[in-house]
């Protein structure tokens, strides 16, 4: 697989404002260590392999557990996470893969029973970055551990 072409060297005033919007997203009401569950699964629907390697990458650098990190694509199987964790992973998968008719008030009800209105609103702004760089990596073809140099990747040892 070779790179289609470079989106944010193409567009380097829309990369930097998208770049600036997922910082924000680094201090908002979310725990880093579900946002980066949240990235990794959004990945994996996705079909994004850049993005999935870089977000596996980040969480191992930052101590997630190697075995959470592989249980993420069987999450409601998985005993590892928490009723929290679970319920932002149904919202992800629901606004990743959205339904003919939405997001059911089920889904709605169980992110309700665990976050806060505000934490609601700022992991939907999550789940539509992560989706929106999926999107950029997959129409490009962006080539899976490229960026690991630049982003410091290669801490992680997972080469």
């Amino acid at each position: 697989m070779s790179q289609r072409l470079n989106a944010f060297a193409q567009s380097p005033e829309l990369f930097k404002k998208f770049v600036e919007f997922g910082m924000l997203l680094k201090s908002s009401t979310i725990e880093s260590s579900i946002l980066s569950l949240i990235e990794v699964r959004a990945s994996q629907i996705n079909g994004c392999g850049f993005c999935l390697d870089m977000h596996v990458k980040e969480a191992k650098i930052r101590g997630e557990r190697e075995l959470r990190l592989h249980h993420v694509a069987i999450w409601r199987e998985s005993p590892l996470f928490s009723p929290r964790e679970r319920a932002c992973l149904a919202w992800t998968e629901a606004l990743t893969t959205l339904a003919p008719h939405g997001v059911s008030d089920d889904i709605y009800e169980q992110v309700r029973a665990h976050l806060s209105e505000k934490e609601i609103s700022d992991l939907s702004f999550a789940v539509m970055a992560i989706n929106g760089w999926n999107r950029l990596n997959v129409g490009f073809r962006t080539v899976p551990g490229s960026a690991d140099k630049a982003y410091g990747l290669d801490k992680a040892n997972l080469s």
